[in-house]
């Protein structure tokens, strides 16, 4: 299998982490939950013009999204197929970077998929078709750039102006981009905002609260650390990520994963942020 990721330019680059490809053929046919990475992530599958919806528990099939779909920021993970045959395309979005391409508050899609065409009607259109008859990895990567770019452009398609971007939210964000990552109260005290105000102020711009961002932020950080690496020495990466001890980092690991630190060393995928599910 394929995985190739490009950084975009500026001015793509203060909303876009990155764009990325996936393709292969021939690969196990599988089920993978998606752990939550605290970002909205856009999905174009080129191999058809469907991608399914699966229970989070049960992992039954309970509908579709169209070829095209958004992945709003999740606090829990979310089950996909693993197909033989795979090409896809996407964008990962930086914390609040969603906000200059989607005309609602990202709190409204917590834990949500849609198709894209439910929030950029009429502006979707040719992309995929598009992208399908580029010839390379790198003409894809420039299509996909481009049409973001023609986005961002757009007043229409947008929650909250560039130029209105809260500098709050800017200031938090840097704080919790920090290892280990900061108290909530501690970053609360510095802006001088009341809690309540705070909290809804970020939800609308990031999709959920500071606490809960900051929990998968954490989660996140684990998985860097050990991607890669066996054995693992839990305690450390606990310390190391700001947890108070290993049984909390086990508890949060369950939470947000479904699974134990233990469990997620045989079941990781090719990304960090895969979990192989068994039959």
């Amino acid at each position: 299998m394929i995985y190739q990721t490009y950084q975009p330019r500026a001015p793509l680059s203060q909303f876009v982490k990155f764009l990325w490809i996936r393709e292969g053929d021939n690969l196990p046919k599988t089920q993978s939950r998606l752990l939550p990475s605290g970002s909205m992530e856009l999905v174009i599958n080129l191999h058809e013009d469907r991608i399914p919806l699966f229970d989070p528990h049960s992992r039954v099939e309970r509908g579709s999204t169209n070829g095209m779909r958004i992945c709003g920021v999740h606090s829990e993970g979310f089950i996909i197929n693993n197909e033989q045959k795979v090409s896809s395309v996407g964008a990962h979005f930086k914390p609040d970077g969603q906000a200059a391409f989607l005309s609602l508050p990202a709190g409204e899609l917590h834990n949500q998929i849609i198709s894209l065409d439910e929030l950029w009607k009429g502006h979707a259109a040719e992309l995929r078709d598009d992208l399908i008859e580029a010839p390379t990895a790198e003409k894809r990567f420039l299509i996909l750039e481009q049409f973001l770019l023609m986005m961002v452009q757009l007043p229409s398609c947008r929650a909250f102006p560039k130029e209105n971007r809260h500098p709050v939210v800017d200031f938090a964000l840097r704080e919790f981009g920090r290892s280990p990552i900061p108290l909530v109260k501690t970053v609360t005290d510095q802006i001088g905002f009341s809690t309540r105000h705070f909290n809804q102020l970020f939800r609308d711009h990031v999709g959920l609260t500071p606490k809960l961002y900051c929990r998968v932020q954490r989660l996140q950080q684990v998985l860097y650390l050990v991607a890669g690496k066996e054995p693992v020495d839990w305690l450390d990466i606990a310390f190391t990520c700001g947890y108070f001890d290993q049984a909390h980092l086990i508890h949060d690991f369950r939470k947000l994963a479904e699974c134990t630190p233990t469990e997620y060393l045989v079941q990781r995928g090719f990304h960090p942020c895969h979990v192989v599910l068994s039959d």
